[in-house]
């Protein structure tokens, strides 16, 4: 008997659903599942519109599965889901003011961050990919879970991110360079702190790739055997600290505005689902310009020619200072075949990934495919 194909609608019901419920429980404990920094982006009328979205799509996309006997009990999640998530108080739930406490999890960042990007990018992956791959893909709850586990640990992630460069940077403050620099207007300052911050990544980035007990923690992020908008998630968290610190303390060192970190956090956001995502458009000029997908999908190609190349993470100009720009001039040459050279080195699933970088280079039986 032939497997039966995943339904769109089916596991769409079960996302939203689990999203919605997610959600409710927002309102039901903000002081402790929802990031203050992130609260500042959105309203609550805001947040209860989306929510209400989520549950009618939810029952909607979960009963025309069930109706077409199309993956019945992903559809059931998804309607359960939203059901539950009705019963507990749905979009009614009320609050009083949100108190401190000196922690929070970011699950609010993580249910509106996962509802637009899979908004926004399925359909552009399934109109403009240069790959038929579908959103469901080999290793995708694997990717899903490392999207959850970077966005609910973001305030603990920033602690400690910031307790490692805070002290390194007022030790190494130039207030003479700070004050010239914050005179700028703020566009300056971004453009400036774009590749400031660039060129440190990449340095950091080409260390992970040629020193063996840090490549063994970037060899998460290169395990992904197909690339779209979700393969920039599989980070190991140890990667995320370090990489963070290594951005953050040269723009606190220099003394960059506030407005100007942000503009460039909002564009990190932004250009690193992008940069991963299954995009098949002709960029023309622009891919010499910016870190577009087919200049980010070489330097994840399982191809020996292209192991040293393409580390920037914004500007290719910064890959071209360090030698190691490259990309084929045909823009229809994409990569074949995606992942690291040895498949045999990085094991499936999120905690064994984690384990491997301290497990000395061991071999595994169960390795990414």
């Amino acid at each position: 008997m032939s497997r039966q194909r995943r339904s769109f609608f089916a596991y769409s019901s079960a996302l939203l659903g689990l999203l919605s419920l997610m959600a409710v429980a927002c309102f039901h404990f903000p002081e402790l599942l929802t990031s203050k920094e992130f609260r500042a982006a959105y309203n609550e009328q805001f947040a209860r519109h989306l929510l209400l979205v989520g549950l009618a799509a939810a029952f909607a996309m979960g009963t025309w599965a069930i109706l077409r006997d199309r993956n019945k009990r992903i559809a059931m999640i998804g309607v359960g889901s939203a059901t539950l998530a009705v019963l507990l108080g749905g979009t009614n739930v009320q609050f009083d003011a949100i108190g401190k406490t000196p922690y929070s999890l970011g699950l609010d960042w993580f249910v509106i961050s996962l509802f637009f990007s899979a908004l926004v990018f399925v359909p552009l992956e399934h109109y403009l990919g240069k790959r038929r791959i579908s959103p469901l893909r080999p290793g995708w709850r694997t990717d899903v879970t490392y999207f959850f586990m970077s966005h609910m640990l973001v305030q603990f992630i920033l602690i400690l991110v910031t307790a490692s460069t805070s002290t390194i940077a007022g030790l190494a403050a130039f207030p003479a360079l700070k004050d010239a620099i914050q005179s700028l207007p703020v566009w300056a300052q971004f453009l400036i702190a774009v590749f400031v911050a660039d060129l440190a990544q990449a340095l950091l980035h080409r260390a992970y790739h040629n020193i063996p007990w840090l490549w063994r923690f970037h060899a998460v992020h290169h395990s992904s055997r197909e690339m779209d908008w979700l393969a920039g998630s599989r980070i190991h968290i140890v990667e995320i600290v370090l990489t963070r610190s290594a951005v953050l303390l040269p723009l606190l060192i220099l003394g960059f505005s506030t407005p100007a970190v942000n503009a460039y956090v909002i564009l990190v956001g932004l250009q690193a689902v992008l940069a991963h995502a299954n995009l098949g458009v002709r960029f023309g000029w622009l891919e010499y310009l910016l870190v577009l997908p087919r200049y980010h999908h070489w330097h994840h190609a399982r191809h020996k020619d292209y192991l040293d190349v393409n580390y920037a993470i914004h500007l290719p100009l910064v890959d071209m200072l360090m030698g190691t720009f490259k990309l084929p001039p045909k823009q229809e040459d994409w990569p074949e075949e995606y992942g690291v050279m040895k498949l045999e080195t990085v094991p499936r699933g999120i905690l064994r990934q984690h384990l491997m970088p301290f497990q000395g280079g061991k071999k595994f039986d169960e390795y990414v495919d």
